[in-house]
């Protein structure tokens, strides 16, 4: 996700030495491109992009768009039940911890305030309506009723990314490890908390909170211990005792912990399970996103710009996978057999790329990265300065 990810497009800060995570020059706001036109001719050129961290967006997008097209598939089937727990420990966590590592500059300026309405606030209105007419229509629910307050189905890690932006510079303000303490103690309540509700989905936003945080804290070079061969090596066997760990847990384990929205009431367990669950599932989601990032290729590859557009495809292949979803399309008896569960993951890996390309967002720039000066005041140093030069 994004941008979306939150987030997800275009995000600028420092980046790392020698290639090491995603890019084109990526702005401060992670998943939040800046106003097109908004440069003048005085500033410097943009910073080149890291191509790591644009690999790493677009390698984690399609996981997640994977993820999304097993669910209609896996029941009853252990492999592809295990290679979704094994997907689903990771791949958020990674995209929410590049999230928050490009949200590092972040604070209340006003023209960072503006892309974050026109490039998270904006896009979660959007497409939180478009979802629930598109379930009215195609989904035969005519009665869904249209709540910004109840984020649906993909639309959470936006309000949840504009939350944590906002909450950015408290975090900056207080000398690490405490920001990571206080949000993994902030995680651990919220699982035993079933009173929090579903109002912008703050069980997600806090119980996913750390990986922002941890972000927040990284470096350049903290990312370039991933380019170490040692690391590589050392992943391989952790990635394979992921795998065989997800096979173990498959009968065992609700997988609905990993989608980190209910508290452990709510998943009808103890209360003293939720923080067990959340300490264990943190240290395993950073192991395995280590591994990742471990993969992950330093230099430009043919779906390098692609990591440009990954809050498109996050936000778009939602309609395609729960479009065949309520067309029953994944009723078709070969689908879930190894072929056509193969031919399904693909496809959604396939979809997902088409629609991070540019001409796709192109198309839909005017809803994922509008413009709107008309909706803000002219910055007043910006007009003294015009007045000056005329």
């Amino acid at each position: 996700m994004f941008h979306a990810a939150s987030s997800s497009a275009r995000a600028t800060g420092p980046s790392p030495a020698p290639p090491s995570p995603p890019p084109s020059a990526q702005s401060p706001t992670e998943g939040v491109p800046a106003p097109r036109g908004s440069r003048t001719a005085a500033e410097p050129p943009a910073k080149q992009r890291d191509a790591f961290f644009d690999n790493a967006k677009y390698l984690a997008i399609v996981l997640v768009a994977m993820g999304h097209s097993w669910e209609p598939l896996k029941g009853g089937h252990r492999t592809l039940e295990a290679a979704y727990m094994f997907v689903y420990a990771f791949h958020m966590p990674a995209f929410i911890l590049i999230s928050g590592y490009f949200s590092r500059n972040f604070d209340l300026r006003p023209d960072r305030l503006k892309r974050l309405l026109t490039g998270v606030v904006v896009p979660y209105v959007v497409f939180e309506t478009a979802y629930v007419l598109f379930k009215r229509a195609i989904g035969g629910d005519p009665d869904l009723a249209i709540s910004l307050l109840d984020p649906w189905y993909l639309t959470w890690f936006l309000i949840a990314l504009f939350i944590w932006r906002l909450t950015t510079p408290i975090w900056k303000l207080v000398r690490y490890p405490i920001p990571l303490a206080i949000a993994i103690a902030i995680a651990m309540l919220a699982s035993v908390s079933p009173d929090i509700g579903d109002d912008l989905d703050l069980q997600r936003v806090l119980q996913f909170l750390p990986f922002f945080v941890i972000g927040l804290s990284m470096k350049p070079e903290h990312f370039q211990l991933f380019r170490r061969r040692a690391v590589r090596v050392l992943s391989v066997p952790v990635l394979a005792g992921g795998l065989a760990v997800a096979w173990w847990a498959v009968p065992r384990m609700n997988p609905a912990w990993f989608y980190h929205r209910d508290s452990a009431h709510e998943l009808g367990v103890p209360w003293w399970c939720g923080p067990i669950m959340v300490l264990a599932l943190l240290g395993c989601s950073l192991l395995l996103t280590a591994c990742f990032f471990s993969w992950v290729p330093r230099r430009q590859m043919w779906f390098t710009t692609l990591g440009a557009g990954t809050l498109y495809g996050y936000l778009l292949h939602g309609f395609f996978v729960k479009g065949a979803d309520y067309r029953g399309w994944y009723d078709h008896g070969w689908l879930h057999r190894p072929l056509g569960e193969l031919f399904v993951t693909l496809l959604a890996g396939a979809v997902v790329t088409v629609l991070c390309t540019a001409p796709v967002r192109r198309v839909f720039r005017y809803v994922m990265e509008p413009k709107m000066e008309w909706a803000f005041k002219r910055d007043a140093s910006a007009l003294a300065h015009e007045r000056a030069g005329a």
